[in-house]
């Protein structure tokens, strides 16, 4: 199995096998728990103005998103998984967008098949990936509104290759480590209307759903996301 560790659009664009399209603060862990939590059709979509005509057009729909880590105007929720935690999602179509996560799975065209990719469910993602033994997968760290690597994004994409090759290595001294780099901000009281504290540990629960979440087209051609359990 070949792995390669690929980075942000570009590395989307490069991605071929399996693609993992790995965004762990946040948007990634947040559709985690909005499948977890019941939602009937989730939509991740790249372009921000695509949720906003399927608003326009059924009210029902929920709206989940950020641009610069700030909720989008009209959203029903930002990007943030203690937002929505304790959300029931039952038999709601929500529609995601996202600086990172989402423009990765809109640009990974060459891939065989998509999945997205978090801390919270890493190790089904392994599973996943050794129960299909493709030869080559890609695991694509978005980074930072996908222009700049984040450590977050790098250290999953590691926990993940090291599983897929019978390792397993205790990411707490990792994850703590965090809390000083690309996590800082979820502890600045000055940005935690936009970064809440919880959000940072809610994203390093790591392995809280052993589910893999895959990226598929719908019958209007759109990306849809299905969860299948581990």
């Amino acid at each position: 199995m070949n792995i390669k560790i690929l980075h942000m659009v570009e590395g989307a664009k490069e991605a071929t096998g399996i693609a993992v399209i790995i965004d762990v603060f946040r948007a990634f862990t947040v559709e985690a728990y909005i499948i977890n939590n019941g939602a009937e059709k989730l939509m991740p979509v790249g372009d921000m103005q695509i949720a906003y005509d399927f608003k326009e057009k059924d009210s029902k729909i929920v709206l989940i998103g950020e641009r610069h880590g700030r909720i989008l105007p009209g959203f029903d929720y930002g990007n943030s998984p203690s937002q929505i935690k304790n959300v029931d999602f039952s038999g709601k179509t929500v529609i995601h967008t996202t600086s990172a996560g989402t423009q990765g799975i809109d640009n990974a065209q060459n891939a065989d098949e998509v999945l997205t990719g978090s801390l919270v469910n890493a190790k089904a993602i392994a599973e996943y990936i050794k129960q299909k033994k493709p030869e080559t997968v890609s695991l694509v760290c978005m980074g930072l509104e996908a222009k700049s690597q984040t450590d977050e994004d790098n250290l999953c994409a590691n926990y993940i290759k090291s599983l897929l090759e019978g390792k397993a290595p205790n990411l707490e001294n990792e994850i703590e480590g965090l809390k000083k780099t690309s996590g800082a901000k979820f502890f600045d009281i000055a940005e935690r209307d936009v970064f809440p504290e919880e959000d940072f540990y809610l994203s390093t629960e790591v392995d809280k759903f052993n589910f893999v979440l895959k990226v598929e087209k719908d019958d209007n051609g759109l990306n849809c996301v299905r969860r299948i359990d581990m």
